[in-house]
This record gives C-alpha cells, sequence and structure tokens, in this order.
C-alpha cells in the first residue's frame, strides 16, 4: 500500500501542475481593445542572479523596442518575487543610465507625468499590493529601443540542506479588475539570458532547475556554481554589451535558437542547491559598519542542528475544500485525490469534509470514522459537488476551526488559491481568528498570484511554517521538505537574546517556532563592536533547551552594505503588517515611507521614479539611491574577485552538537497508518495545511 500511495501522489501531483498552468504572465501590458496598433516588444531580456553570504541580488536588463510609427509609453508587470526589495530602477537616457530615487507614492506619479506631459524621458517602479509590481518608461521613441535595468535583494533560506530560488515570471490571475482590462504581450523577440552564479560557504553537492533541464550547469569547485541559459531567435547575434551587468563578470555562452522567438516570460525559474552531508549546523553572522559611523547592521542566521526527535500520532483529518470559480479546472483532479487519501486511512482515524465558495456548508456531519463503507458513501457525496462563485475563505476557515476536538491530534486541509475575495477580506479578523484556538497553520503558497502576505501572517500568528510552491517546482523535494516538519519535534516559545554588544531594532520582533531543518534569521542595528553572547532557547517537548555562541561583531566592515537594505525591507514588511491589522491611519504608514525613501526601496506606499539628471535638481530631489547603487556595486564587484569567504561564527565552540538537518539524515519520517501520506498528498493538491496538536506539539 505504501509504495502504491507514493506512486499515486506524485502521478497526481505532476496532473494537477499541469492544471495549474498559469493564465498570465510577466510581460508588457497592452489594453484589452487597443488592437495591435499599440503593441511595443520586448527586445531583450537578460536575467543576472548572485548569491552568496544568505542573499541573492538579481539584475534584470531589458530592451523595449517601438515599430509603430509614433512614441509609446511603454507599461510592464511582472510577479512581485517572496520577500524581494526593488533597489535600482534605472532607465538609459542619452545612451547613460540613470538611476531613480524612491519618493512617497503619489508624489512620484505627479513627478512622473509631469516629465511625460512635458515629453521627457521618465520613468516610474510601483507595487501592486501583493499581485505585481509594474513599470512605466516614456517614452518608447518611434523605431527606437528603450534600454532599462531593474535589481531586487532578497535573503535566500536553506531549508532542510536545499537551498531554493525562484525567478517568477508566472503572474497569478488573482487581481480580476486588471486581467479583465489588460493583455500581456510576453514574447521576447531576440534574446533571453539567464545567469545564476552561487557562491556558498558550505560545500554544495548538487544544483538542479528541475522545470529547465536544459540549462547548463557548471561548478569552478563545490563552493561555486554556475546556471546558464540563452535563447536566440533565427541565430541572432548576440550583442556583449547588452549583457554586462553590474557584476563586472562575463556573460553565458550557452545558445538554443528557437525559430521566431527567444522565448515567452511564462514560466518560473526555480533553482535548487543541495548542500553536503553532515555539514554542520551553525550560527552565521553578515555584518556592515562603515568606519565613519556608530551604527552598525548585522543578519544573523541561526540553523539548528538534527536532534529533534520524530513523532508517532494518530490525525483528525478536517477538508476544507475551495468550490469558488478560480478552482475550475483543477477541482475534478483534487475531488479525486482526496477520495483516493480517504480511502487509505486506517479505521481509527477520523475526517470531516466542508466546502466553501460564496458560503459555506459542511458534506459530512461531524467527524467520521474512515471505516470503509463510510469512506466510499462520502467519497461519493463528493463527486457530485460543483465549483463556482466567490472565494469565501475566511467561511471555510471558521468552520474548521471551531470543531476541532481538543482531546485529538487533528489536520487542517484547506484547499484555496489564498485569494479572499468573498465575506470577511480584512487581514486583521483573519489573524484574530487563528488566535482564537491553539492551532498550527501550515502555508504552501501556490503560484504568484495568491495572497502570500495573508497566507503568511497567518502562518506566523499561529507558529506555522509557509513554503512556496511554483509549477516549475520539483514536487519531490518539495514534499520532502514538508514532511520533515509534520514528521517531528518542533522548537517553541523560542527566545533569542544577545548581551556583550548593544543591538536594537530587531526583526522579526517576535520569533517563531522552528520547525525541522528551518533556519532563524534576524536583522538588527548594533552599536558598539566587541564580543557578544547569543543565546536560544526554546521548549521541546516540554522541556526548556538553551544553545549559546560566542563571537565579535565588527568594529569596521564594508563587504556587505546591501545588509542595510534588508533590515530596511525586513523592517517594512512588520510595519506592514501592523498597518494590515491597525489600519492604513496608524502611525506606521509614516515610519514606512520614512525607511522606504532613506534606504531606496519600492514598497505599497512608495515608488521609484527616473527622469533626466536637471529634472532631478529642477525637483530638488537628493540622488541618494544613486549614491547607495554605487556603494553596493563597488562591494559586488570587490567579492566576485575573492574567495568565497564563510560567514560563521561558531567554529571555536560549537552552538548545535548534531550536524544540520538534511533529507538524509532522517527526512520524511514518523508513523502511524497513513498520516504522513496523506499529508504529502495534501501538500501536493492544497495550498494550506493547518495542523492543530494538543496532546502533543508537533
Amino acid at each position: 500500500m505504501y509504495y502504491g500511495i507514493r506512486k499515486f501522489i506524485l502521478g497526481l501531483a505532476l496532473g494537477v501542475c499541469s492544471l495549474a498552468a498559469p493564465a498570465h504572465a510577466a510581460g508588457l501590458l497592452v489594453p484589452s481593445n487597443a488592437g495591435n496598433d499599440a503593441a511595443l516588444q520586448i527586445k531583450s531580456h537578460d536575467v543576472a542572479v548572485v548569491i552568496e553570504n544568505g542573499y541573492a541580488i538579481t539584475e534584470v536588463n531589458q530592451v523595449f523596442h517601438n515599430p509603430q510609427a509614433n512614441d509609446l509609453e511603454a507599461t510592464y508587470r511582472f510577479p512581485v518575487p517572496d520577500k524581494a526589495a526593488v533597489s535600482e530602477f534605472t532607465v538609459w537616457i542619452d545612451n547613460q543610465p540613470v538611476i531613480g530615487e524612491v519618493l512617497e507614492k503619489e508624489q512620484a506619479r505627479v513627478v512622473y507625468q509631469e516629465e511625460k506631459a512635458a515629453g521627457r524621458e521618465a520613468g516610474i517602479a510601483e507595487k501592486n499590493k501583493h499581485y505585481n509590481f509594474e513599470i512605466k518608461v516614456t517614452p518608447v521613441r518611434s523605431g527606437q529601443d528603450t534600454r532599462i535595468r531593474l535589481i531586487y535583494m532578497q535573503a535566500v533560506d536553506i531549508d532542510t540542506g536545499v537551498g531554493r530560488y525562484v525567478y517568477p515570471l508566472e503572474n497569478g490571475a488573482t487581481d480580476d479588475a486588471a486581467n479583465s482590462f489588460w493583455l500581456e504581450e510576453a514574447t521576447v523577440k531576440e534574446r533571453f539570458s539567464f545567469d545564476l552564479k552561487l557562491r556558498s560557504a558550505n560545500a554544495v553537492s548538487g544544483l538542479r532547475l528541475p522545470a529547465h533541464p536544459q540549462a547548463a550547469v557548471t561548478n569552478t569547485d563545490d563552493q561555486q556554481w554556475q546556471v546558464s541559459m540563452m535563447s536566440a531567435a533565427n541565430g541572432a547575434a548576440v550583442n556583449s554589451d547588452a549583457l554586462e551587468s553590474t557584476t563586472g563578470e562575463e556573460s553565458m555562452t550557452v545558445t538554443n535558437t528557437v525559430p521566431g522567438t527567444a522565448g515567452t516570460l511564462d514560466t518560473d525559474i526555480v533553482v535548487y542547491w543541495r548542500l553536503a552531508a553532515n555539514t554542520p549546523a551553525s550560527v552565521d553572522l553578515v555584518s556592515h559598519k562603515k568606519a565613519d559611523s556608530n551604527t552598525g547592521t548585522f543578519m544573523l542566521t541561526l540553523t539548528p542542528g538534527n536532534d529533534l526527535a520524530p513523532i508517532t500520532e494518530g490525525r483528525d483529518w478536517a477538508f476544507v475544500l475551495d468550490m469558488s470559480g478560480s478552482m475550475k479546472g483543477k477541482y475534478a483532479s483534487l475531488v479525486d485525490g482526496v477520495q483516493r487519501a480517504l480511502g487509505e486511512l486506517s479505521a481509527q482515524d477520523r475526517f470531516r469534509i466542508i466546502r466553501f465558495s460564496n458560503t459555506t456548508s459542511e458534506l459530512t456531519n461531524g467527524w467520521v470514522v474512515a471505516s470503509q463503507s463510510e469512506v466510499a458513501h462520502w467519497g461519493q457525496k463528493l463527486t457530485s459537488t460543483q465549483v463556482g462563485g466567490g472565494t469565501n475563505l475566511y467561511a471555510g476557515m471558521d468552520k474548521a476551526i471551531r470543531k476541532l476536538d481538543a482531546d485529538r491530534t487533528s489536520v487542517i486541509v484547506l484547499v484555496t488559491d489564498g485569494e479572499a475575495n468573498v465575506g470577511v477580506t480584512e487581514k486583521k479578523q483573519f489573524l484574530k481568528l487563528m488566535k482564537q484556538q491553539d492551532v498550527r497553520l501550515f502555508t504552501a503558497v501556490m503560484g504568484n498570484g495568491a495572497n502570500r502576505p495573508l497566507l503568511e501572517a497567518m502562518t506566523e500568528v499561529s507558529n506555522g511554517f509557509a513554503v512556496s510552491v511554483s509549477n516549475s517546482d520539483d514536487i519531490v523535494g518539495k514534499l520532502m521538505e514538508f514532511t520533515s516538519k509534520v514528521s517531528h519535534e518542533a522548537m517553541h516559545d523560542i527566545n533569542l537574546k544577545i548581551t556583550g554588544v548593544n543591538t536594537r531594532d530587531l526583526t522579526p520582533k517576535v520569533t517563531k517556532t522552528l520547525y525541522r531543518g528551518e533556519q532563524l534569521t534576524v536583522f538588527g542595528h548594533y552599536t558598539s563592536s566587541g564580543e557578544a553572547e547569543v543565546t536560544l532557547a526554546a521548549e521541546v517537548s516540554g522541556e526548556r533547551k538553551t544553545y549559546k555562541a560566542r563571537f565579535n561583531f565588527p568594529e569596521q566592515d564594508a563587504r556587505h552594505p546591501e545588509i542595510e537594505r534588508l533590515w530596511a525591507y525586513a523592517s517594512i514588511l512588520d510595519m506592514q503588517d501592523m498597518i494590515d491589522y491597525l489600519g492604513d491611519d496608524s502611525e506606521y504608514k509614516s515610519a514606512i515611507i520614512d525607511t522606504a525613501v532613506q534606504y531606496g526601496l519600492v514598497t505599497d506606499h512608495t515608488s521609484m521614479v527616473v527622469m533626466r539628471d536637471e529634472s532631478f535638481d529642477a525637483h530638488n530631489i537628493k540622488r541618494q539611491n544613486r549614491d547607495r547603487r554605487k556603494t553596493e556595486t563597488a562591494a559586488m564587484q570587490q567579492r566576485a574577485t575573492q574567495q568565497v569567504q564563510t560567514t560563521r561564527v561558531d567554529q571555536s565552540a560549537p552552538a548545535f552538537n548534531a550536524p544540520r538537518s538534511s533529507h538524509k539524515n532522517g527526512g520524511g519520517g514518523g508513523g502511524g497508518s497513513m498520516g504522513i501520506e496523506l499529508l504529502l498528498l495534501a501538500f501536493l493538491l492544497l495550498p494550506v495545511l493547518a495542523l492543530r496538536q494538543r496532546k502533543h506539539r508537533a
């Protein structure tokens, strides 16, 4: 039975992924009723990524071409990368790059419109909630090209010994108002290229791109890896100057010729890398402190060892199924999967089936023992259900939470695209709901259109965890990552204490539960240097455990100026959570604007605007971001010339005795009838998983 369900799970995963193909892609926007007269072209799209020291820097160079007889404005849209801070938007004006500056959102729009009305070159980069980033450039001259550059940075986690990077291109279809007005032109006419360099302080034993097997993967040694892809239309010659990036490194050389086009921006690029077996658990510090500054910035990452024991308990299973119109095309496969999963439960397990769209109803009448007859009966009932209507996510969650049995371990399996649009939709109401019960919420965020901020906030308040899932992901890898969380003990009630050095402005302010293989990353400021002691205390199955490390915070460190932006963006996310909870009239909105302007970040409340140098002077706008980017670019180019350096600070006296968790040292264990196997199935099918455990906290 074990082999059969594993085979079924994998086959179903592949089928569901094929059904979930994106309806929209990154690309130029064209009004639905504009016809071909308004069409601009994406001439080239070149991506350069560098991953090192716990964060990734992504640079995108694009060239737009205007084949029309009149000048046009280009509008380009792409998905919001996970926790990514847009740090540069550059437009080439008179063949010279002009770096944008960040202003309050409405002010940026006014400035852009003034420059546009005057016929002068200008650009603006904005964030449209959790849906996407949108870039406008004016004018793209008749018969000419316009080049832009976009750079963003984000922290990168290593989970259970596996790192993951996603370059998102699949736009979700959840912004109905925008999708009804715009069409995307996602075809790259001449050249698409992708180049990723991984510089890892820990040895890497393998790297793969599950959705792009044609990519060339090479490595200089076990710490330096490179991924290269290029497509050129009709064997078009590649202009090496256009591929030059801020890293100053040579571009890729692999070419795949595709007749008539260089490709379409509709498939996420997902890159996995696996650390070598028995990689040590560690405490890592990345810092930045200028010689003339009293304040430094740091990113502290703690990766615990593999000392969390497996758990072996049965569960109650509550299936909460989204029957809204957004599930059309996927729902039949989901129903089939749930039916088969029910058939694999043991007689000691129980289940419920709840459905929601505009309203909510329970197909079963309370908990049902998973006997053969009951499974067959309710499985047949499920086949007669139909999809349609909106997504009343709150009502579905509320019904499931209210009927959990306090005496049994329970799993809530919520099937939804994560976009609540009927009934209660305010984020703060979802957070209040999650606080009503001792419930674990495990979120697999499916695709780039889901309301990731809402789902992740629900996860955090319940001390659960979130996993992002792309159509380009390695399903088996995501399974292994997921099951290692629910099959082992976890660290609860975490407290992180830093003594010996003055620290402040820590983010996140409230630390979370840590599950097997997870890292704890904290950003902050320090105002003194020297030796510090870091203590991580946590409760594991009722026992208080403590881990300690001693190391120095440097007096001066100029290698990682990007850490300042990463701290600022993490702080902005904290403040945005408070706005969502308290309302836009809170003081946090002003604080976000001030922080974003100071550190040059595009947010919900700020935008980045580009114009001629003399126009910046006329508007009395300081060139803070331009100066910051010069510092960051110089540091990045300097690091590229050096050997990979370790950021580990607890080598002499390790904080953790066991090596870090990996899939080769106990991942996916646990037992108890079909509990884990069903959870595997649920993960493949369902965006959100909530686990409640009263008797034994996972």
